[in-house]
């Protein structure tokens, strides 16, 4: 499965967002991670259609979450920027050729989509079991303590 790279700039923002007690400004959302504001932007409008951050206007406008960060999941991120579509797409490539199976004899899955299947199941179910909190807490374990606290007051002044 090949994710664009709106979903990893979607992630931190959301990582970000999750212990902000105000709305945060796109323009900067984009300084901190150092990305283009348009191209940010279309991330964090991904978002706010899929429900997961709304966005505010006026001078203390800008992005927050809309649930809490423990109520959302990585899937939902990804899905929301990415869309829900399924990794691998059956064509049906058993009924094509000189010796195509007939309709008729294809009422199951063949092989290959099955375990395509599964692996896209598989997959979506592991990222549905991590939230935003998770990613925040990693961070907090792997990064330090003070490294959320310091990005959010550093996105707020």
């Amino acid at each position: 499965m090949k994710m664009s790279g709106g979903v990893e700039w979607g992630l931190h923002c959301c990582v970000v967002l999750s212990g902000s007690g105000e709305p945060v400004p796109a323009a900067r959302l984009a300084e901190f991670h150092d990305v283009s504001a348009t191209y940010l932007a279309k991330q964090l409008q991904a978002l706010s259609r899929a429900g997961l951050v709304r966005s505010t206007q006026g001078q203390a406008g800008g992005y927050a979450l809309t649930r809490p960060a423990a109520e959302i999941s990585v899937l939902e991120v990804v899905e929301a920027i990415d869309g829900a579509d399924p990794a691998f797409r059956c064509t049906e490539v058993r009924q094509r050729g000189p010796l195509a199976a007939a309709p008729e004899a294809c009422t199951r899955p063949c092989g290959i989509a099955a375990v395509m299947g599964a692996a896209d199941r598989a997959w979506r179910e592991s990222l549905r079991a991590v939230t935003i909190a998770d990613l925040a807490a990693d961070v907090t374990r792997t990064v330090g303590v003070d490294t959320l606290p310091r990005a959010r007051a550093w996105l707020t002044r």
